[in-house]
């Protein structure tokens, strides 16, 4: 008897996909004010950046010098697969990088994409603002640039995460078929879909990965970023008590990537936007869609028109879906999160789904002298599904 993905992997892999097809009942508003300032938000892989963070800005530091001091643990952090050092590869192995930074009080702004063996890439975003007449540097010039300015090459695959690319590379999906914005999307579903078929792919795998060294205690999670391929990104926006504000987005981009793709995150205005009048937006999820209704920049416009950064994370994501024509068999496929603070302290965490994973919510980390998690506000009940979807499904 055929079996759904969704319905086997549930089973086979822990924490897969669960799907709800009604929106959500929302509350006319979930935004959140801080009690006093300053406050500094970020992705939830900040939380344990932010005391730094939220102690420069309590200390009368510069807002964008907080934010990159957040972003910057999660750069270092070679356990951390989103970002930075051991970040996932593209198809070829190699890691690639992009960041972007705005300035508030100087309204000026820095970005990098596409670079290679460069660690720290948001403080190189924040070196083309300060230091060159561009905003925006990549690929090989961005890498000169850094090494110019006194960052060291590295090699930021770590013995993890190539192993996981060994593993991808023997049993793999890929980018390069049509898109869910391609009439022709269907097509990356062909073959088989028993049940019998997948416990033969998923143990075939495993000794796969016992073969490539993977140990058995990580060979499951080897196996579901091969099957769901990860993003991984993070974006912090800093306010202090003068009402000056700054934000920041880094990432190491889709697992497995053409080379050369750069997402949403080192764009201005998709992946991080600030406008000292009036807030600043950040955002994790699919890079590709925030690029098409240009999120961050959306957002901060809402609110500068009057909605709550609640209401304005909730119409640009709207946009997206108003993109697929609200088809919920490819928003499935689709995920993205919003991270909005207001100029006054206001702030919300609005997104597509519940999270990327059954009973693990997407989340906000905050800090406005009490340091905390919070869930988001999700659009659709449920877990999103990663694309693309593993050949043979």
């Amino acid at each position: 008897m055929p079996i759904s993905r969704r319905d086997f992997l549930s089973s086979t892999l822990a924490g897969s996909i669960t799907l709800g097809l009604q929106p959500n009942a929302l509350p006319a508003s979930e935004t959140k004010r801080a009690a006093k300032l300053p406050i500094i938000i970020s992705a939830w892989n900040g939380y344990n950046y932010l005391d730094e963070g939220y102690a420069l800005l309590a200390k009368g530091g510069d807002t964008l010098d907080a934010a990159l001091k957040v972003v910057q643990g999660p750069e270092n952090d070679p356990n951390d697969e989103s970002v930075g050092l051991g970040g996932h590869p593209n198809e070829e192995g190699v890691v690639e990088l992009d960041a972007c930074c705005m300035h508030g009080p100087t309204r000026t702004a820095g970005s990098v994409g596409a670079v290679r063996n460069i660690k720290n890439v948001s403080l190189v975003s924040n070196a083309v603002r300060l230091h060159t007449g561009h905003v925006m540097l990549v690929g090989e010039g961005a890498e000169r640039f850094a090494v110019a300015q006194g960052f060291p090459r590295e090699n930021l695959l770590t013995d993890k995460s190539r192993k996981e690319w060994l593993l991808w590379k023997e049993t793999h999906s890929d980018w390069w078929g049509p898109g869910l914005d391609n009439p022709g999307w269907r097509s990356r579903f062909p073959g088989s879909n028993h049940a019998g078929d997948w416990r033969l792919r998923i143990r075939r795998m495993e000794e796969t990965a016992a073969e490539i060294g993977i140990p058995p205690e990580l060979r499951m999670e080897a196996i579901r970023y091969v099957i769901f391929p990860p993003t991984g990104t993070i974006h912090c926006s800093a306010l202090n008590e003068k009402g000056e504000m700054s934000g920041c987005t880094t990432t190491s981009g889709l697992a497995w990537k053409i080379p050369g793709r750069v997402g949403d995150s080192p764009i201005i205005g998709a992946g991080c936007y600030t406008d000292q009048d009036v807030g600043s937006a950040g955002a994790t999820g699919n890079g590709e869609e925030n690029i098409k209704v240009a999120g961050a920049h959306t957002i901060v416009e809402n609110m500068r028109h009057g909605m709550s950064p609640f209401d304005a994370g909730m119409d640009a994501l709207k946009r997206i879906v108003r993109n697929y024509n609200g088809d919920k068999e490819r928003l499935q496929f689709v995920d993205m999160v919003y991270y909005i603070l207001r100029k006054d302290g206001a702030y919300a965490c609005v997104s597509l789904w519940d999270g990327y994973e059954v009973n693990k919510p997407h989340q906000i980390a905050i800090h406005d002298g009490t340091l905390r998690r919070e869930n988001s506000v999700s659009m659709f009940s449920g877990a999103s599904q990663s694309w693309p979807p593993v050949h043979g499904v």
